[in-house]
């Protein structure tokens, strides 16, 4: 059986979480639920460690980002393309979610239990696993209201039975921190009381009520589920909002942080090792919060990076993102940053909440807009709409700006984005669409309405095929472009995720930072030029014998000076 220290930490734990309800006998039974879970599933499975490197990258997508004519098993569709152009540069594949769905591209879940029969089956994901990490949502806040689990919520019947949060009129929501700008509460009348079900993001993803703990239970058998079948890799989405409280802003409360401790205490125990990632779209801090005393997540999303990169960029000036940079902690080996510029969802404004002043965060929307934005709200206290994030894709993002009006050098600045996030501290992620340059889908959004539609084009599998074997098509371009960065990137030991960073400030238009291997035995400064005029950054001299990684016929000048071209980033190796 699993040790004492085991028993001791689970307990402990739930205690924390469940303190203030009558639940002392039932706690003992879930104790002993989780140890046998645990148990059985270490019986049955050898020890495997899990290496994170400067070999790791992370291709974000979903399993029908790829459609061929009969779109019959898309993740062999999928597999197949992936073999073909992708796995070198990937070890790690983030399949957003697979389950069956009722609305919002799978995030409406309606069973955790299997996958989507347009996409596949379990047994897919399992093969896809034998060479590569799989990482997937655990769509853990909220469930489709057309699911299952709210059937039998209805019915008073399992599994479903009390799995929904509901509260009566006297419940204050008046300092609850909104992330949509619907009407928070339904009215229902069941069980012969009147009662509000909780609807964070919509009126089809109902919340689940974690005060149950067999709600705590059952998804820790999904995520042992989800292992067993080649997942190793979790994002907890939408984490934040997990727990609410009466009078209380209903976000970041210590239970939720206690339930994120229990699963890395059960994931630390299971034979099989694994990566916890919180989805907490945030204003920094709070996001950071999520560490814990390295005993929450595994991984966090640099939240605050894509806003302020796409900024920085439009803008020309690298004030805010120095300013951000020296502050932003480094982290022990075990902890990264998962960095990103583009995903499923928008570009996230609360992260630079306290980063960028009112002023700048609406010079930036303004111009978002010019390029082609939407934009999603969220209501505030004083029950007004502030953006919550822009609906772009980030080829049109960058393509125009200010100062380069007619998008001149629309593909150095993408290519210097995508640069400067695969050098940066942490573990790179692409998004799929990303690769290749991809703009935004008005065809869809016109069909749909639904702003996020706009980043979450499908590529037809002959079309993407005959357009990367085309050298001068804007998506072979642009996939050549990208692979190759990815291809230095996992060859040079000071880009593992916990090599060392040192920001380096040289100027209103340059970004630069170094990154010292964890041998101390290579050094590598990343420097790029944010403005559509060549700089001449200065630099000590010593750096002139270092091969420039990206460009090696791009060197020193005789006055110790850099020549950086608009938008260009150098990798400077001393080795």
């Amino acid at each position: 059986m699993l040790s004492q220290t085991f028993q001791r930490k689970i307990k402990s734990k739930l205690t924390n979480i469940y303190k203030t309800s009558n639940l002392k006998e039932d706690l003992d039974f879930y104790c002993k639920e989780i140890e046998q879970l645990v148990h059985k599933f270490n019986k049955k499975n050898v020890k495997k460690k899990k290496i994170i490197s400067e070999k790791t990258s992370i291709l974000i997508c979903y399993g029908d980002s790829i459609l061929d004519k009969n779109n019959k098993n898309l993740i062999k569709i999928f597999q197949n393309f992936f073999q073909k152009k992708l796995e070198k540069y990937f070890d790690t594949v983030h399949f957003l979610p697979f389950y069956p769905s009722s609305s919002d591209s799978g995030f409406a879940v309606k069973d955790h239990y299997k996958i989507d029969s347009r996409l596949g089956k379990w047994s897919d994901i399992k093969k896809f696993s034998k060479k590569n990490n799989i990482m997937a949502d655990i769509v853990i806040n909220h469930s489709s209201a057309r699911g299952l689990w709210f059937r039998n919520f209805l019915k008073n019947k399992k599994p479903g039975k009390n799995y929904f949060l509901t509260v009566d009129n006297k419940f204050n929501t008046s300092k609850v921190i909104r992330p949509r700008d619907h009407k928070l509460l339904k009215k229902i009348d069941i069980f012969n009381k009147n009662e509000y079900i909780w609807r964070t993001f919509s009126s089809d993803q109902l919340d689940l009520n974690f005060k149950n703990p067999a709600v705590l239970l059952r998804f820790i058998k999904i995520m042992i589920n989800l292992i067993n079948h080649g997942v190793t890799i979790f994002r907890l989405d939408a984490i934040a909002y997990l727990w609410k409280h009466n009078g209380t802003k209903c976000i970041n409360l210590k239970q939720t942080h206690d339930i994120i401790k229990l699963f890395r205490i059960i994931c630390n125990f299971l034979n099989v090792k694994t990566i916890i990632v919180t989805e907490t779209n945030l204003p920094e801090l709070e996001n950071i919060s999520y560490f814990g005393k390295n005993d929450e997540a595994n991984w966090i999303y640099n939240f605050s990076l894509p806003p302020l990169l796409i900024y920085s960029l439009l803008f020309e000036n690298s004030k805010y993102l120095n300013k951000w940079s020296k502050k932003l902690p480094s982290l022990k080996e075990g902890n990264s940053y998962l960095n990103f510029i583009a995903s499923h969802d928008g570009i996230g404004m609360r992260p630079i909440e306290g980063i960028l002043n009112n002023e700048t965060i609406n010079n930036l929307l303004n111009r978002l807009k010019k390029n082609g934005s939407k934009f999603s709200y969220r209501k505030v206290r004083n029950k007004t709409k502030k953006v919550y994030e822009a609906n772009i894709t980030i080829f049109d993002a960058l393509h125009k700006s200010d100062f380069d009006k007619l998008g001149k050098f629309f593909f150095e600045r993408y290519i210097s984005a995508h640069a400067i996030m695969i050098s940066f501290e942490g573990v790179p992620a692409i998004y799929f669409n990303s690769i290749f340059g991809t703009s935004n889908d008005e065809a869809k959004y016109i069909i749909t309405g639904n702003n996020r539609d706009i980043n979450r084009y499908k590529w037809n599998k002959n079309n993407i095929e005959k357009l990367l074997k085309n050298n001068q098509s804007k998506q072979s371009i642009f996939y050549k472009a990208i692979t190759r960065l990815l291809d230095i990137r996992k060859k040079q030991k000071a880009f593992h995720p916990n090599a060392l960073r040192t920001n380096i400030d040289i100027g209103g238009k340059i970004f630069c930072f170094k990154r010292t291997s964890l041998d101390k035995k290579q050094v590598i400064i990343s420097i790029t030029n944010l403005s559509s005029k060549t700089q001449y950054p200065k630099l000590n001299r010593k750096y002139s014998l270092w091969k420039n990684l990206i460009d090696p016929k791009n060197k020193f000048t005789n006055r110790n000076y850099f020549k950086l071209r608009p938008y260009e980033t150098m990798w400077l190796s001393n080795i």
